[in-house]
């Protein structure tokens, strides 16, 4: 075991194919429906909305995806992210533990995101694509995107939920630095945003809602493409370069994690840490726990059906099936905003049914002041999202100290707060508060949502 803090690659280390968990698999995911039929799909109903490379990748049987190199030209200017030891952190706990994060802030657009934003703009340029229209909840995915768009010479219309465009004013900043147009959602330029702001004029938004939007502008014109950020097979493959460089940095150091902790929402960052190491832990290599943490306000794991649903408010998209409160079920505006969606990844979701991962849902009061002790210890103050992550990294350690056993765990720190700073505010000011579980609300959007056997 090594006594560095962090635990670097060379660029010549870089991962050169995406992973896809899905041939490892005890057994395959159940297929997404076409939503007026219920028939299984196939890649001429994705193609109004995605480039053919992208919709390839969705369905795909290979284990392994090469990486273009145009792709990886620009992945360099952040790829491979460092892997930390957080050794202040342990000392303040006063555990026996070794915790881990892999930070994902060293990007441009400060997050994950990137990973999958620059593949997918990369792909759309090569297919002809002139435009391509996305959603975002607290601007992280958005800012990704434009940045992604801005390297490969695309126009980006980015619909952002209403709470955190209110919220989070310097993400729209951001994604109009590279390039993009951002507006508010539910928005009046479409005929989704138009029909919730008759019914619910001040309505907060929501990442089903802000994806019906976007989703609609695409299919009306040929030269726009839509582009998601997160929940799909393809955008977890993109994000698996995490997980891979992470296998390496263990390797360097001689050390092996107990348990990995990601947060969740739509699913992308937790898929990008723990599918490579459960793919080791599949192969009989390593055993480590798994943990899924998501907001108790959205808990779509914990709490939601598995079901055929919507991935959108609006019903236009595909009918997967997943883990959900409802497909117009608006969450409470935590400030989590990236986490504030009603449905878990279908092939997570699957693999929660298939018990590869344990998941528990943790209240924002807890997750801020995880973050706090995590910045004054380590020094990043981090993203609202990861904060969540840091909670259950934080509980583990202290289950270690409570047991007195050595254990190393692992997390993704998947993107700093420097945007989400009023956030810290509310909390400092004692203005955040836990919003208890809406069961009421959950019931009522589970009764509009489609039966379907299977």
């Amino acid at each position: 075991m090594s006594d560095l803090t962090k635990i670097l690659l060379d660029e010549s280390e870089l991962p050169t194919a995406w992973y896809n968990i899905v041939p490892d698999l005890p057994t395959p995911p159940p297929p997404p429906l076409h939503p007026g039929t219920h028939q299984p799909i196939g890649p001429d109903d994705l193609a109004p909305l995605f480039p053919m490379a992208l919709i390839e990748q969705e369905v795909s049987a290979e284990r392994y995806i090469d990486i273009p190199e145009e792709v990886r030209e620009v992945y360099k200017l952040w790829r491979p992210s460092p892997l930390y030891r957080a050794r202040r952190l342990e000392k303040a706990l006063g555990t026996p533990a070794r915790i881990y994060y892999k930070y994902e802030g060293v990007s441009p657009a400060g997050s994950h995101k990137p990973n999958t934003a620059v593949p997918q703009a990369y792909y759309n340029a090569q297919a002809g694509v002139k435009r391509i229209t996305t959603e975002t909840g607290a601007g992280q995915w958005g800012s990704a995107m434009s940045f992604a768009c801005a390297q490969f010479g695309l126009e980006l219309e980015v619909w952002q939920v209403a709470a955190s465009f209110t919220q989070k004013p310097y993400r729209g900043s951001m994604i109009r630095t590279w390039g993009a147009t951002i507006h508010s959602s539910p928005s009046d330029l479409t005929e989704a945003g138009r029909a919730i702001l008759a019914s619910y004029p001040d309505s907060p938004g929501s990442l089903g809602i802000a994806i019906s939007e976007a989703v609609e502008m695409a299919v009306k014109d040929e030269d726009t493409k839509y582009a998601l950020g997160s929940v799909l097979n393809h955008v977890l493959l993109h994000q698996t370069v995490i997980g891979e460089e992470a296998l390496k940095q263990f390797a360097k150091v001689g050390d092996t994690p107990d348990v990995i902790v990601g947060c969740t929402g739509g699913g992308s960052n937790f898929a990008g840490l723990t599918f490579p190491f459960l793919r080791e832990k599949l192969g009989g290599s390593i055993n480590p726990r798994v943990i899924a943490v998501e907001p108790a306000a959205c808990p779509s794991l914990t709490k939601g059906e598995y079901r055929y649903d919507f991935g959108d408010t609006a019903g236009m998209t595909p009918l997967v099936k997943m883990h959900t409160l409802g497909h117009d079920f608006v969450p409470d505006p935590i400030h989590a905003g990236g986490l504030r969606y009603h449905g878990m990844s279908p092939l997570i979701s699957h693999m929660y049914e298939e018990d590869l991962f344990e998941a528990e849902a943790i209240g924002q009061v807890e997750c801020f002041e995880a973050a706090v002790q995590f910045a004054r210890t380590e020094g990043i103050v981090p993203a609202p999202e990861p904060s969540h992550a840091l909670a259950g990294t934080i509980r583990e350690a202290l289950k270690a100290k409570e047991d007195g056993e050595e254990r190393v765990i692992l997390t993704a720190l998947c993107g700093h707060g420097h945007f989400d700073m009023a956030a810290y505010d509310a909390y400092f000011s004692s203005e955040l508060h836990d919003y208890d579980y809406p069961e009421a609300k959950i019931a009522d959007a589970m009764s509009r949502v489609p039966v379907i056997d299977g």
